[in-house]
């Protein structure tokens, strides 16, 4: 009925102003042609292909769409202007009052163009305020950068523009540099970690950059300063030496550190370590070096063990077996004793108390500083193997757990293996554990429960060597 309305009144008023009300039609005509070639309205609905409820916007696709709304947005002031001085030239007309005729006409021109006005006003209202739309990182309050005081967290979370203003090969209009949500709560934490001077060496604070990300600030900004280095680094040892080897002392800065050398570290006193998890992994000659050689101590019990060697793993899919991740808190033993049956191992941990990462790289392994936090920077569908000890017990929480093991699931190929090894937790709660585990409906190699001796049989240990399924295409 609107469009009859309008058609009515274009063949009404033959006469005056005919040039505007053509212009006005053809702009109309043009926004919602454009519109509809491109999907962005359906028929004058917001397409969700343009931009996603975060303002994500996809190259071309978002200029077309700028240009229409700066289009649009000038039509509507030319007729709201055209109204304006219709209105002024009635008020001012030196016609009779008698002469309704010329008054009429006047006022039919007016209601015309206020009729086209709330046609292209309800296309405008569709459209997205482009102009408007920000990246995640910014917050509807502002910029987020200007949360903090220190003028490199500003520059380090500014969207950084491509300098041709075009596309880069990633397919993104600029750099998105990003950090935790929970650097937003920590902020006397993270301005204390970007207080330096640019260009020169950075604050030993690794301990303080360690608080963050356990804490969920996560990833951390970048900074333009110079990592310290141990002040006479030794050159580390040749690889058929480092993997069974205590690495030279002078090639880890130890003021942030308990022990003052790998010597306390392997010793047998727990006490003066500074740290409890793993207190024997330094021990490379009588603790490390028996792991996961042979299969361990059998439970009289069950006549089980949770301990599986490497080599009835392997057995399960033989020469398959290639690259893995080991995220487990260990000094490297899993991958150097994997890198003699010429599998690959990255090992994924953080320095609870203890240089566990410079313990790893100086045994000429692949150290990845991670936190439980943080999803893995693995593609889709890449990793043979994922194994995990003496990290995830009964301490962490059954959702986490879940986006742990989706995660994990995420990564792992089809076929490969998931080496549950020593998992610990009360009784009571293995069986929310195992739901867990269960809900990824992987193959079972390996599935044992023993109990765990050392806390008056209240605890248990849980082993499984679980193979991802192929799954198909939807």
């Amino acid at each position: 009925m609107v469009k009859a309305n309008v058609l009515s009144k274009i063949r009404a008023f033959g006469g005056v102003n005919r040039p505007i009300y053509v212009l006005v039609g053809l702009a109309f005509l043009i926004s919602v042609a454009t519109l509809a070639k491109f999907n962005y309205i359906t028929p004058l609905s917001f397409s969700g292909r343009f931009c996603n409820n975060h303002g994500s916007f996809d190259g071309d696709n978002y200029i077309l769409g700028s240009q229409m709304r700066k289009t649009i947005e000038s039509a509507i002031f030319k007729i709201h202007q055209e109204m304006d001085d219709l209105k002024a030239l009635e008020a001012n007309s030196s016609a009779p009052p008698s002469d309704s005729s010329a008054s009429g006409s006047m006022f039919r021109h007016v209601a015309f163009l206020a009729d086209v006005l709330s046609l292209i006003q309800s296309v405008h209202m569709e459209l997205p305020s482009f102009e408007e739309v920000d990246h995640p990182l910014k917050q509807r309050n502002g910029d987020p950068g200007e949360h903090f005081m220190r003028e490199e967290i500003k520059k380090y979370i500014k969207i950084k523009p491509n300098r041709l203003g075009k596309q880069n090969f990633m397919g993104a209009n600029g750099t998105f540099t990003s950090i935790g949500h929970a650097c937003f709560a920590m902020k006397k934490d993270l301005e204390e970690y970007m207080d330096y001077d640019v260009g020169e060496i950075c604050n030993d604070d690794w301990r303080l950059a360690q608080k963050l990300m356990v804490h969920g600030c996560d990833p951390l900004p970048r900074r333009r300063c110079f990592s310290r280095a141990p002040q006479l680094y030794y050159k580390p040892l040749p690889i058929n030496e480092s993997l069974w080897k205590l690495p030279d002392n002078r090639n880890v800065r130890w003021g942030q550190y308990k022990c003052k050398n790998f010597t306390c570290l392997a010793s047998n006193t727990t006490a003066r370590k500074g740290f409890f998890k793993c207190t024997d992994c330094f021990n490379l000659t009588h603790h490390e070096s028996p792991r996961w050689v042979n299969r361990g101590e059998i439970d009289p019990e069950t006549n089980q063990t949770a301990d599986f060697s490497i080599q009835e793993v392997l057995e399960i899919k033989p020469g398959e077996i290639r690259i893995g991740l080991d995220f487990s808190v260990g000094t490297g033993t899993f991958a150097a004793r994997m890198r003699e049956s010429n599998v690959t191992i990255v090992t994924a941990t953080i320095n609870l108390g203890a240089p566990f990462n410079e313990m790893i790289s100086l045994r000429g392994l692949v150290p990845l500083y991670l936190t439980v936090n943080q999803r893995l920077p693995f593609f889709d569908s890449t990793l043979d193997m994922i194994h995990t000890t003496r990290f995830l017990d009964g301490w962490i929480d059954l959702i986490l757990l879940d986006f742990v093991l989706f995660d994990w699931d995420r990564v792992l190929r089809p076929g490969g293996l998931l080496w549950i090894d020593g998992f610990f937790c009360l009784k009571e709660d293995l069986g929310d554990y195992m739901e867990a585990f269960k809900a990824l409906r992987y193959r079972r190699h390996k599935w044992v429960v023993v109990p765990k001796k050392d806390k008056d049989d209240k605890e248990v240990f849980f082993s499984a060597v679980l193979e991802k399924p192929p799954r198909p295409f939807r």
